[in-house]
């Protein structure tokens, strides 16, 4: 069997043998739990609070500013509900934008059914959202704003920086989707201002199951999960203690390696999208030049159905999708193209390509190779 070309890094990323050799003692070596008062479980709860120490570090937080949650979709409906309950007194009204990810909308569309007044921002052609956007939709009713940090459709990222000084200017809370940004691009809490932001480990070569919510000190939500008093008594259940492990060793590797990663695979993104683009009828989607390094996502003319092209790839060998993997099964198009003005049938042709440390220059040139031989191919089936 040939070697897989694996090309879907948005949609989750290979552990690290770092992450993973940090992780193998707590499942048979360390198991203990860490609320137990006996040695055993108090070296599992160090563990956790060195953990917390290093994941808190790589995106510039204070040690008690970050709590451990299963994901990003987790930590995005803690932010947004917990703001929801805590602002209840002051407004209903919350921003955010046609582009967010489903754990966001979904939430969203939920708290409106309970009488929360939704705005949604439409984005231009790129997926960005202005401060003037923002200002202009801002309310004495508002009490939160969320915005995803960078697109995990089209790549695009978005200016979190002046968004959230918008927000604060008119006392609002401001809540940002980070998980595609996280140990992809720089993070600072503090440079950013923001109060809350949601990561997942599986995005940054950490293990799938655990991921952590910022919260700024004067910020920080209402509990969400109830129970045994876990996480200071803001989120009870016996605490994943590989998986915060991992997380923490993969966001620390990846801080270290920034720099590096991102000059190494943006030369490859770009490589591919030069190419790519010379096919006739393709275009590529999201902001040319603010984009995530290891992103590409085009449209393709006179392909019907972007499952047609994905299954080629995979037959050839390749591993890659249309957008989110949460709604790879669905035949919609994505929600993220027809919000960026792209026709329900341009959009359903789409192809992402996301790219992380481990592709090759080598699986760059067969990626090229076999995407514009299987368009070609698709065309003259047509």
């Amino acid at each position: 069997m040939n070697k897989i070309i694996y090309a879907d890094n948005s949609a989750t990323t290979a552990v690290s043998e770092k992450a993973a050799a940090a992780m193998m003692p707590y499942f048979r070596e360390h198991f203990g739990n860490p609320s137990a008062i006996y040695g055993y479980g108090q070296e599992a709860k160090k563990a956790i609070e060195d953990a917390r120490r290093k994941a808190a570090k790589s995106i510039g937080a204070l040690n008690n500013e970050l709590f451990f949650t299963s994901g990003g979709t987790e930590s995005d409906n803690w932010a947004i509900y917990g703001v929801c309950e805590s602002k209840a007194k002051k407004g209903n009204h919350i921003i955010s934008t046609a582009i967010e990810h489903t754990a966001v909308l979904r939430t969203l569309e939920k708290l409106q059914t309970q009488g929360f007044d939704i705005t949604l921002l439409e984005p231009d052609v790129y997926g960005q959202i202005t401060e003037e956007q923002l200002e202009k939709n801002i309310r004495p009713d508002t009490i939160l704003i969320s915005i995803m940090t960078a697109n995990n459709v089209v790549g695009t990222i978005l200016p979190i920086k002046k968004l959230c000084g918008v927000a604060h200017k008119h006392g609002v809370t401001f809540h940002t989707d980070a998980v595609q940004a996280v140990g992809h691009i720089p993070i600072n809490v503090r440079d950013l201002g923001i109060d809350l932001l949601s990561m997942s480990a599986h995005k940054f070569h950490g293990p799938k199951g655990a991921g952590g919510l910022f919260a700024k000190l004067q910020a920080a939500p209402p509990p969400y999960l109830t129970g045994g008093g876990q996480e200071k008594g803001y989120r009870s259940g016996t605490e994943n203690v590989p998986g915060i492990v991992g997380m923490a060793a993969a966001i620390e590797e990846a801080t270290e390696k920034l720099s590096d990663n991102m000059k190494k695979i943006t030369a490859y993104r770009d490589k591919l999208i030069e190419h790519i683009c010379t096919i006739p009828g393709t275009y590529l989607t999201g902001d040319p030049v603010h984009r995530l390094p290891g992103l590409a996502s085009f449209v393709f003319e006179g392909i019907k159905e972007s499952v047609f092209l994905i299954n080629r790839l995979n037959d050839a060998g390749i591993c890659a999708s249309s957008g989110s993997a949460c709604s790879a099964s669905s035949k919609e198009a994505p929600h993220v193209l027809t919000a960026l003005g792209y026709d329900k049938k341009c959009a359903r042709s789409a192809l992402r390509i996301s790219l992380s440390e481990f592709n090759t220059e080598e699986e760059i040139d067969i990626l090229i190779h076999k995407i514009t031989y299987i368009v070609a191919e698709l065309r003259h089936e047509k």
